[in-house]
């Protein structure tokens, strides 16, 4: 019987689950949190959202903490790579604290500006106990050079600064040091990720998207009234263009982030697929229904833009799509959902540019009777994808430069085709 009862403690102690432990940075080395503490398993950072509303057995919810705190980058010298480690324990454990009772998790930031102001950094914790929780954040400077994923780690030798939770002024556009630094509450995992944030409204995508889709579809069917094509014709191919060029975006973005995409179904877009599969729908839908393809999408035009100078304004208040850091004036304080600092506002200017284009649209077909029907459709999309390729330069995400100027020589000569074609033929 004593023999019996010792294997049945045995596989009781091998089936305890591990200390909460996860990474979560883009391009984080796991194996430098192991040597920090080789006691704790890293989570892979591709499969945290797998664990979002998973709880574990006995669990009471599945529960999750988002964490943010803040940091003063200084105000000279150059970029470096600051690692955040946050730590938790669960207020109200008596004796020894299980597994779910505690937590370390570690971002990174792999370039810090000085001198941009300061910098926010929000975490999300998922696979704890409901509660509630005290949380400290250690900041580690790093220098790029030499201080690189494969650099040993310092975390127990070296003194790293003590962060504080912060607060977001939209009134003032600031962030600035919170006056209640308490513990923190847990939320149901799968809201967790809508929890205040500095400089990100959730949902705005969504609800910007929608207002410039209406804005566009009036304007659409006013200018298209004009040609005698009937409001059912038009909202017939927008929406099947529409439909379609969702879809065209969700794969195009799935095809360039295949290891990430998974972490939110909701998130992610690719402008460019829309771009590629709305005109091609658009062609073959008015080819069924026999309406002239030219004077149709040049009537189109404005409202195809003047929706996406719309929509961009949801993508820089949700975060995505986020330009590079930088201590220039210019730049404007924004998030990328994870991290928030001064930034190129690439989503604004983007929007600029849809605005601008659109007007001008509108501008050219209400006093200018094209010969070739067709040419603003395509003057227009050659401007925005000329531009297009400028501001992706300037997003904090990587893009192949050499993809980039190959599309933007393209751009550059049907450009001038299309001038050609309203100049000279006009």
């Amino acid at each position: 019987m004593a023999r019996r009862r010792t294997r049945s403690t045995a596989k009781t102690r091998k089936a305890s689950p591990a200390p909460v432990t996860t990474t979560g940075r883009a391009g984080a080395s796991r194996a430098d949190a192991s040597r920090a503490d080789p006691s704790r398993a890293v989570m892979p950072t591709e499969r945290r959202a797998a664990a979002v509303g998973r709880a574990e057995d006995g669990a009471a919810e599945p529960a999750g903490l988002s964490v943010t705190r803040w940091f003063d980058p200084g105000t000279h010298g150059e970029p470096y790579r600051a690692r955040i480690r946050f730590s938790g324990r669960r207020i109200g454990t008596r004796g020894k604290p299980g597994s779910r009772d505690t937590f370390v998790q570690e971002e990174t930031v792999d370039r810090v500006v000085p001198g941009s102001g300061p910098v926010s950094v929000t975490t999300w914790v998922y696979g704890v106990e409901p509660g509630e929780w005290t949380v400290s954040a250690d900041l580690i400077r790093q220098p790029l050079a030499g201080g690189g994923a494969s650099a040993p780690n310092h975390w127990a030798r070296i003194g790293a600064e003590s962060l504080s939770a912060g607060t977001w002024s939209w009134r003032r556009w600031a962030l600035r040091p919170a006056a209640d630094d308490g513990p923190l509450k847990t939320r149901w995992a799968p809201l967790v990720r809508l929890a205040a944030m500095p400089a990100v409204i959730p949902g705005s995508w969504i609800g910007l998207v929608a207002l410039g889709v209406a804005v566009g579809l009036i304007l659409q069917a006013a200018i298209l009234a004009r040609d005698n094509v009937s409001v059912g014709t038009s909202l017939l191919v927008t929406g099947l263009v529409l439909v379609l060029g969702l879809l065209g975006a969700k794969v195009w973005y799935i095809a360039q982030h295949r290891r990430t995409w998974r972490q939110s179904m909701t998130e992610g877009w690719s402008v460019d697929g829309f771009l590629v599969v709305g005109p091609l729908v658009a062609i073959a839908a008015l080819l069924t229904l026999k309406v002239p393809i030219g004077l149709f999408v040049d009537a189109s035009t404005p409202a195809l833009f003047i929706g996406i100078a719309i929509g961009r304004l949801g993508c820089f208040f949700t975060g995505c799509c986020a330009g590079r850091c930088t201590r220039s004036g210019w730049g404007v304080w924004s998030s990328d959902r994870r991290v928030g600092a001064r930034r190129v506002p690439t989503q604004l200017l983007e929007s600029v540019t849809g605005l601008l284009i659109g007007l001008g649209a509108t501008l050219l077909l209400l006093g200018l009777a094209p010969a070739v029907h067709g040419a603003i459709f395509v003057a227009g999309f050659a401007v925005y994808v000329l531009v297009r390729q400028v501001l992706l330069g300037l997003r904090a995400e990587p893009h192949d430069p050499m993809r980039m100027r190959l599309t933007a020589i393209g751009a550059a000569v049907v450009l001038v085709a299309a001038v050609a074609a309203l100049v000279v033929m006009g």
